[in-house]
């Protein structure tokens, strides 16, 4: 390819000139090929892996020279003789010529330069190149991976470091190359090669580890092998950014969601120095992005534009703290440095004016920001002012403009779809509340928390308790005053203790939407809960099922939940949260979660408030697998080993924390703790996060260390702690007790004596403060890799076990072949497919149907796993195949399907092969009709279907289609007489078919002569089976019936028939009957081969591509004819044979009946699978390639 022209200082080391004229100089790079320069050779090959030289890529390249000059330019580089010599004959043939003209050296250099820029500008417009996308450096690594591990162009590398893989005791030199989708390693040293390719899907564990000789290591676990890598240059951020790509890799498997590039990002410059790529910018930037996001608690489409450090004027306390500014697209935020001094938030919404103050040694550079609550933001020593200020201007017109549009613009905001985003998702002040009634009128409507319309008050009016909540109430009124009230107020130390202290009862909902974030959401998405309220009720799927089901189980024993007003609100916000995330949809614990917010929050509020805790602070808890329960679970069970050793081995052997953990995250402990002291619980998670889950929960476990190390089993263990998490209470709570459900259903055993909730927080903040939420986001991500390959596992248990009693298949088999199944789906996602990701991997369905294949990727599997693959026609057979196993019709296949139509070719008997094979042919292979969707049912897997439903269009239900199949297995003889009969063009495709298939084998003539025999036997069979028929239709007068069988007479027309559906080699229509089908016995006797094909060749009846015979040396082949054959060559439609003559015919051949009857080693071809690796193709190992030496 050509390059930009660069100087080269010696153009003869390390390399080797072939060819030269006055200008310009072909080299070899010496150790490539052939004759690659013995000792030398080999250390130059060495020296270009360890120093990562492009050389490796390019081992040849043209150099530019004049006369009279020392100096050389590299111009193009090619990786083949071939790709460099055409560069070579084009100079020559244009360019040197015209450089003779030139009397100055530097004019031939301007103009050499300038030609080949633009060769390279002409060449990236022409495809489409966008050129600063990589730089020039990065480029060449991209080019050495491809070449290296046989990757497509779908797959992206991100990145790739120098270091020592460890194979066994040996270390190997080499490269680590990082794509989106492998990790892959690269040696080369003194002759020996080494590669290593896994999938980031494989990958169950990756850990950085040290030990002495080796302090910086990472380890890479697969199911079945460890990789150690060490010697990193800087580890750390290799280590980062392979746990973001398994991170990657990990959502891949649980919701399907793949990766898309962001390009919105700043291109660097094209000659930066710099080895980077743009996809590493990029996941550089999703890294920091989602740091800040959980950081200030913002929405989940929010972007970090950038950071800078500055200071921040606290008036509170009149002193500029040191802190550092971030600048996203709608809020500006900073943090001090020590984290709990002081945060803040500022919505761009808000904001009325910044401006740049006077600088002054005290105060350099300040900037100014007001926002409309009348507060003031003052922040100094910005190191760039100008540029910052000028981002803020920039994202505050955008701002502007969106709220113009609200504002001119109907309330009603747009949706794509029920769970879309909104068109506009901005801020507007609307003065006054949207009064909304969306269920039925009877059914009054919520327009406030429940908890002020059912407050139950205490027989005293006034009390101690509503003493000291009267106390509570003014000690956070005091705070506003002089924090700040809403979004942006100081959040401090002091806000924290007032929270911890327990937030009043007429400002949790309040409270809890500020800490959450979910007032962004609130102010950012108007009329959005309304509309989809009114799009989601009325609608009945399996989630509004669930919901229905579990209304009345949310907090029964609260007022607000015993009468229709609380139930319909609960119902109206879980309903809309399904249909705004349907791949959570509803899961329980949500309900009482959900009617706690209720109480305490507004229906829309209580709506988002559900939002961010299923999305953000408690993410993947709440879908069908509870994958965020059992991370977290993982993280639990780790922390106690930490903190409460002493327990640990106790609790591991009860096997208690797995279901604790599960009860106490889930519902937040507001299931197993009495209302009024979970809601303080509640208050502590929305203003620190899961962190005080961890804490509370570690602190449970301490308070009944010796109950619990004296427990003979798990169900001595849970009533232990079921008792102290009764007995805990709210002594400050201004209501009445509300009768806790789990309390009432306990034994009457000893109670716990009482333990104040506001003691049991600040102990655990005491004993277990010092948990950080970094430290949590990575314990998580070491358990998501443990519990999504956990779960992969169980799904493949659950799906062998199901089938394995239905196949002849050994469970070890099923397995090996489950892996490749999934393998395929896989990397068709990495690489592409026909069919959308999502509707072939839905995690939601049963295990057999989580993994479905389309026809491309069977197409790949079909052609190394299935005996009959081989020759032109593998793909036409692939697809008749793939139709067959496709029982509803919907162009997917799961693995049962696929392993019934792999076992009757691996384990079934002649009988079942050849019926197989029959029935593939009964209608033709046309892909184009069946991908446009007029194969509405699928009668060649069901014959009876067939037969007796034709007319249908709809789908059948899946049962129908079972019970036919186990009909049809049950007994041979009887399904056989009710096979359709073949007609003439189906019959040709069969032929066709049956020599593709021997085309590779070891007796392929004799099975060729065997096929003709009884070709021209079965074509005889027709003849006279045609002349009954005929016979038998002038006898009764009746007319001849749509399909060719004896059972379709009670059928009236519809418009798709089997008859009517055209065939692959379909003609004009002719009911003429052809004079070259009829072939005596002494024809085919003379030449067997010959006459056979000349059979097809007469019986062919396609319009443009025409079979034919030739005898080329001792091999038969079919050959294409353009010309067309004469209008008496189509098909004779009253021509049929039946299954029975088929089978019959077969068997008088015995090289036929030896090649069905063949064993097929499966394991040999589960082995060959995993090794094959195509270019472009979806070939990958199902774990990871074995280090390959050579040399």
């Amino acid at each position: 390819m050509w390059v930009n022209p660069e100087e080269v200082l010696l153009a003869s080391a390390l390399w080797m000139t072939e060819r030269a004229n006055p200008y310009f100089v072909l080299q070899k790079r010496k150790g490539h090929g052939a004759g690659g320069g013995g000792l030398a050779g080999l250390l130059v090959g060495t020296l270009d892996v360890v120093l990562d030289s492009s050389a490796r890529v390019a081992p040849y390249r043209i150099l530019y020279q004049t006369p009279d000059s020392l100096a050389y330019w590299t111009i193009a580089h090619g990786s083949s003789r071939r790709e460099v010599t055409e560069h070579w004959e084009w100079l020559e043939h244009h360019l040197l010529q015209t450089l003779s003209i030139f009397d100055n050296e530097n004019d031939i250099t301007t103009f050499v330069k300038g030609k080949i820029q633009g060769i390279i500008a002409e060449y990236n417009k022409n495809h489409d190149i966008k050129e600063d996308d990589d730089t020039d450096k990065f480029k060449e690594s991209i080019a050495k991976f491809r070449k290296l591990f046989s990757m497509p162009d779908e797959e992206k590398l991100v990145n790739c470091y120098s270091c020592t893989y460890w194979k066994g005791r040996v270390p190997r030199q080499g490269w680590l190359y990082l794509s989106i989708n492998h990790l892959c390693f690269y040696s080369y040293l003194l002759g020996k090669e080494a590669k290593l390719v896994v999938r980031w899907a494989d990958v169950t564990q990756l850990e950085k580890c040290a030990t002495l000789l080796l302090p910086d290591m990472v380890r890479v676990c697969t199911r079945c092998s460890e990789h150690v890598f060490s010697v990193f240059l800087n580890v750390s951020e290799t280590f980062k950014l392979m746990e973001q790509l398994a991170n990657i890799a990990m959502r891949q498997l649980l919701d399907n969601k793949t990766f898309e590039q962001d390009r919105s990002l700043p291109r660097l410059k094209k000659k930066s120095p710099k080895k980077v790529s743009a996809l590493k910018r990029d996941l550089d930037a999703r890294a920091k992005s989602e740091r800040y996001r959980a950081l200030f608690r913002l929405p989940k489409d929010e972007k970090l534009d950038g950071h800078t450090d500055c200071t921040l004027w606290t008036p509170f306390n009149k002193t500029h703290i040191l802190g550092r500014m971030f600048v996203s697209t709608n809020y500006i935020c900073f943090t001090s440095k020590e984290e709990t001094v002081c945060s803040l938030i500022i919505p761009l919404r808000e904001v009325t004016i910044v401006e740049k103050a006077d600088s002054s040694n005290v105060l350099p550079s300040p900037l100014s920001i007001s926002t409309k609550n009348r507060m003031t933001f003052l922040f100094a020593n910005l190191k760039d002012r100008d540029f910052l200020v000028q981002r803020i201007s920039d994202f505050l017109q955008q701002t502007s403009s969106k709220i113009h549009l609200e504002f001119t613009g109907s309330l009603n905001s747009s949706y794509d779809e029920v769970g879309g985003t909104p068109t506009s998702c901005t801020a507007v002040l609307v003065t006054s509340e949207r009064q909304f009634n969306l269920n039925d009128n009877s059914v009054p409507t919520a327009t406030q928390a429940l908890m002020t319309m059912y407050r139950r008050r205490s027989p005293e009016e006034f009390n101690p308790k509503l003493a000291k909540e009267f106390l509570k109430e003014q000690a956070w009124k005091n705070h506003f005053a002089e924090f700040g009230q809403g979004v942006c107020m100081y959040r401090t130390e002091k806000t924290k203790d007032l929270v911890l202290h327990g937030i009043p009862e007429n400002m949790r909902g309040e409270l809890w939407l500020l800490f959450s974030g979910a007032i962004n959401e609130v102010a950012t998405h108007p009329g959005y809960y309304q509309d989809l309220v009114e799009k989601s009720m009325g609608k009945y799927n399996l989630a509004t099922e669930e919901i229905e089901r579990d209304l009345h189980r949310s907090l029964p024993e609260h007022p607000a939940f015993q009468n229709e007003m609380g139930i319909a609100a609960l119902r109206r916000v879980l309903t809309a949260y399904a249909f705004r995330n349907p791949n959570i949809g509803y899961c329980q614990a949500m309900n009482i979660v959900t009617s706690v917010l209720l109480l305490y929050a507004k229906e829309e509020e209580a709506f988002w408030l559900l939002v961010a805790l299923c999305e953000r602070m408690l993410p993947d808890y709440y879908n069908t697998r509870v994958v965020g329960a059992l991370v977290d679970q993982g993280v639990f069970e780790e922390l106690a080993r930490v903190h409460v050793p002493q327990l640990y081995d106790c609790m591991q052997d009860l096997g208690v924390i797995s279901t604790i953990s599960l009860s106490w995250f889930l519902t937040l402990f507001l299931s197993v703790m009495p209302f009024e002291s979970a809601v303080v619980v509640v208050d502590c998670f929305f203003y620190e996060g899961i962190k005080v889950i961890f804490q509370l929960a570690l602190s449970v476990l301490n308070a009944n260390v010796h109950q619990l190390l004296s427990c003979k089993d798990d169900g001595e263990a849970m009533t232990v702690l079921g008792r102290y998490l009764d007995s805990v209470t709210n002594k400050d709570s201004p209501l009445p007790p509300i009768p806790h459900l789990h309390s009432l259903l306990a034994d009457d055993g000893e109670r716990h004596p009482e333990v104040d909730i506001l003691k049991l927080v600040h102990g655990s903040y005491e004993k277990f403060g010092s948990i950080r939420a970094d430290v949590i986001e990575q314990m998580r991500f070491k358990q998501r890799l443990k519990v999504i390959q956990t779960i992969e596992d169980t799904t493949k248990r659950n799906v062998v076990r199901t089938i394995v009693t239905e196949t002849a298949f050994s469970i070890d088999e099923l397995e090996e072949l489950y892996s490749l199944f999934k393998a395929e789906h896989l990397t068709s996602c990495y690489w592409g497919s026909t069919s959308s990701p999502t509707d072939r991997h839905d995690p939601s369905l049963p295990y057999l149907d989580q993994y479905r294949m389309d026809l491309e990727q069977f197409k790949g599997l079909f052609g190394v796993l299935f005996p009959w693959a081989g020759g032109v026609h593998s793909d036409s057979l692939a697809l008749r195949f793939f139709r067959l196993l496709d029982q509803n019709a919907d162009a997917l296949i799961n693995f049962r399907e696929f392993i019934a139509g792999l076992g009757v070719l691996c384990h079934g008997d002649l009988t079942e092969k050849l019926k197989l094979l029959y029935k593939m042919h009964l209608l033709p292979a046309t892909a184009g009709t069946w991908q446009a969707g007029v194969l509405f049912f699928n009668p060649l897997f069901f014959v009876p279907f067939l037969m007796t439903a034709v007319k249908r269009v709809q789908t059948p239900d899946y049962r129908t289609y079972l019970r036919l199949w186990n009909q049809e297995t049950r007994s041979t003889s009887e399904n056989m007489k009710d096979l359709p009969k073949l007609s003439q063009g189906q019959f040709i495709e069969l032929c066709k078919t049956l020599y593709n298939m021997f085309s590779e084998d070891p007796n392929e003539q004799e099975l060729y002569h065997a096929t003709a025999t009884v070709t021209s036997l079965l074509l005889e069979m027709g003849e006279v089976g045609k002349l009954f028929c005929s016979t038998c239709s002038k006898e009764d007068g009746d007319e001849r019936p749509p399909l060719h069988g004896t059972k379709q007479q009670g059928l009236q027309p519809e418009p798709f028939h089997a008859s009517d559906i055209k065939l692959e080699d379909s003609s004009p229509k002719d009911n003429g009957t052809s004079s070259a089908m009829l072939i005596s016995d002494d024809e085919t006797k003379d030449d067997t081969s010959v006459s056979s094909y000349s059979v097809l060749s007469a019986g062919s009846h396609e319009l443009d591509d025409k079979l034919q015979c030739e005898d080329i040396m001792e091999d038969t082949v079919l050959v294409r004819s353009s010309e067309p054959l004469p209008h008496s060559a189509s098909v004779d439609k009253d021509w049929a044979i039946t299954f029975e003559q088929f089978l019959a015919s077969v068997l008088t051949e015995h090289a036929l009946v030896r090649y069905f009857e063949k064993p097929v080693d499966i394991a040999a071809c589960i082995a060959n699978a995993k090794n094959v690796r195509k270019v472009g193709e979806a070939h990958v190992s199902v774990s990871d390639y074995e280090i390959s030496l050579s040399g």
